[in-house]
């Protein structure tokens, strides 16, 4: 695996991308490297990488809007790389799509043992063929795509997890720690209202009356895709 996977560092501290950069290439893996926000977009458009380490405080555009373009047009991994260690810059970071989150100063076999374990579960997914089907609603995680009534719906790739993980699932209840926990792939401990603010947004976009399938909340307890 690690022997074909590119590996995107963007960081503005050069010092920082060769550490990584030696501790990945180590691993065996083609690392890549940006220095400003600009020259991550067009690196990863140009190089498609496997997975992207990427830094938020960065020249040109910061890395909060790096993230942003990517999850227009993919959903390879992200990890967010960063000095800001606060909950609510962690939770922008799983609303805008990131995969996982570090803390500098950080231990680079850590960050070697993340990206490992994101990649296995990035590419478990892609050989997954898997499509759960309901009156009117078709969500299919191979192609990550969703049909309402017929019409093609999109949502980015964490919506489309979440509400694919709640109906492969039905009526069964979970909590907000288990869904970070199965649908974003690690432990997440601060704020859960990135969970949220993701079943508000695909409740915007998938909600029709009458039909006998509900995005549900289960007050004081979770969420659950409620089949009649």
């Amino acid at each position: 695996m690690s022997s074909k996977s590119k590996v995107l560092i963007v960081d503005d501290d050069r010092n920082i991308c060769e550490l990584i950069g030696l501790y990945l290439e180590k691993e065996g893996y083609e690392v890549l490297y940006a220095y400003n926000g600009l020259n991550a977009v067009d690196t990863f458009k140009t190089q498609t990488p496997s997975l992207v380490v990427l830094d938020i405080m960065l020249p040109g555009i910061d890395g909060w809007q790096v993230c942003r373009e990517i999850r227009k047009v993919s959903s390879i991994p992200i990890i967010m790389l960063t000095a800001k260690g606060e909950t609510f810059d962690k939770v922008l970071g799983l609303e805008l799509g990131a995969d996982d989150y570090m803390v500098k100063p950080f231990e680079p076999k850590e960050l070697v043992a993340r990206v490992k374990a994101v990649l296995r579960r990035y590419e478990h997914k892609e050989v997954d063929t898997l499509e759960v089907a309901f009156p009117n609603l078709i969500i299919n995680k191979s192609n990550y795509t969703i049909r309402l009534k017929g019409n093609l719906i999109e949502l980015p790739p964490k919506e489309l997890e979440l509400l694919f993980f709640l109906a492969s699932n039905p009526n069964k209840v979970f909590t907000r720690e288990q869904l970070l926990e199965h649908v974003w792939g690690f432990d997440f401990y601060g704020d859960s209202r990135t969970v949220d603010v993701h079943v508000k947004r695909v409740r915007e976009k998938i909600d029709l009356e009458g039909q006998p399938w509900q995005l549900k909340t289960v007050w004081g307890v979770g969420y659950k895709f409620e089949v009649k």
